[in-house]
């Protein structure tokens, strides 16, 4: 049965080569396994952001940078959420967009990648082999089973999490996506061992939109949950790490002011121009 990952068996990794080469390289990463999605050379200010998610992945600490529209923001975000989780560098990763459609819609493009990459399923098969042999039905992942242990998948509209596979530096690992303003305040998982885990680490890709941030009242909402709720995501006594890239839109707005270090300083935001020359 196509539920039955034991009796189609995981294959071996292709290049556990070009896989490793990538472990400690985002920028290598992503044109190692989506060139696709990135035909053209990065700029300067991609490196630059490319390292300052790498940085908070793999140290710790908040960055928010502002960026132009149009300058592949979620194509990098969205890919680089599979970076962090792929090779175990955090085990619990948060996707937050300004509303929830972009959210659902960011996770989206990763169960895409998951279920057509070739590339993805020859390098990490322990993850992309039991996610294609769902076939599209998801309800296939409460039975699935390998080695006569439930993988324990998880593909809901808002969360996915990768099979639970003995030696898999994913194994269980989430990814949870949300509106701004939806559910952030007290997010965690229970895990079949029984212990509970709390997020490590965020993305978030343009938490305002272009009517909210002619508003006051929205702007003032957003920059809230920046300040607190989000902050407090990896529970009591913990710090989140995460990377905010961010489109000001008027003097004043919620990027804006995250991006102001003496309103904001634990972000340490920055910005790219959009025109230097």
């Amino acid at each position: 049965a196509a539920s039955d990952v034991y009796k189609r068996q995981i294959p071996a990794i292709v290049n556990p080569k070009r896989r490793e080469s990538c472990r400690l390289n985002l920028k290598k990463y992503l044109l190692t396994y989506f060139p696709e999605a990135f035909p053209l050379p990065f700029s300067e200010d991609h490196e630059r952001i490319l390292k300052d998610i790498e940085k908070r992945a793999l140290e710790g600490g908040l960055k928010a940078i502002a960026m132009p529209r149009g300058s592949g923001k979620t194509t990098i975000l969205i890919r680089a959420m599979l970076w962090v989780l792929s090779y175990g560098h955090q085990k619990f990763g948060v996707l937050v967009e300004a509303d929830a459609g972009a959210a659902e819609e960011s996770l989206d493009a990763i169960k895409i990648e998951w279920e057509t990459n070739p590339l993805l399923l020859e390098d990490f098969p322990e993850i992309a082999f039991p996610i294609r042999c769902l076939e599209g039905i998801t309800q296939r992942g409460n039975a699935q089973t390998t080695q006569g242990k439930r993988t324990l998948i998880g593909w809901k509209r808002r969360e996915l999490i990768f099979p639970t596979i003995e030696g898999s530096q994913a194994s269980g690992a989430i990814i949870r996506c949300t509106g701004i303003l939806g559910r952030v305040r007290g997010m965690q998982k229970v895990l079949s061992d029984g212990r509970t885990i709390r997020p490590g680490f965020l993305l978030v890709n343009d938490p305002q939109t272009d009517s909210s941030a002619t508003s006051e009242v929205e702007c003032a909402k957003r920059e809230k949950v920046m300040a607190g709720a989000i902050l407090g995501l990896a529970g009591p006594g913990k710090r989140i790490a995460g990377f905010a890239a961010v489109t000001v839109i008027r003097e004043g707005d919620a990027a804006d002011r995250l991006l102001n270090r003496q309103l904001m300083p634990k972000w340490h935001g920055d910005r790219c121009q959009l025109v230097y020359a």
